[in-house]
């Protein structure tokens, strides 16, 4: 069986997260890294904007994964990213908020597999 970037070899574990980023990864080279990561720092920062209510969004698995969530809650950070599409660009904000909802999936998914 072949073993996933950042796996196990022999059965051993992977290294454990120790604070930061996981080992072996730049989280600007998965897909969707440069949103995640504008994110974190907008919500260290108290900043509401479109990138940190998608980090607010995908924080639970963010953090499973290792990844420095700053401990900020944000109510319903899904209605307030709809929102603040809305206000930009009312005719186009269910298409770019599935859009943007897929990059965080997507970096999600990236970064699991990188993690392994």
């Amino acid at each position: 069986m072949a073993r996933g970037a950042g796996g196990s070899r022999a059965g051993r574990p992977a290294a454990p997260i120790r604070g930061g980023y996981p080992p072996v990864m730049d989280p600007t080279a998965l897909p969707g890294g440069d949103l995640v990561e504008q994110g974190i720092r907008d919500l260290g920062r108290g900043v509401e904007s479109i990138p940190a209510l998608l980090v607010a969004i995908g924080a639970p698995r963010l953090v499973r994964l290792g990844f420095p969530i700053p401990d900020r809650r944000v109510a319903s950070p899904e209605r307030r990213l709809y929102d603040a599409l809305a206000a930009r660009n009312p005719n186009s904000a269910h298409s770019r908020y599935n859009a943007l909802v897929r990059r965080l999936v997507s970096f999600e998914r990236a970064a699991a597999c990188a993690g392994r």
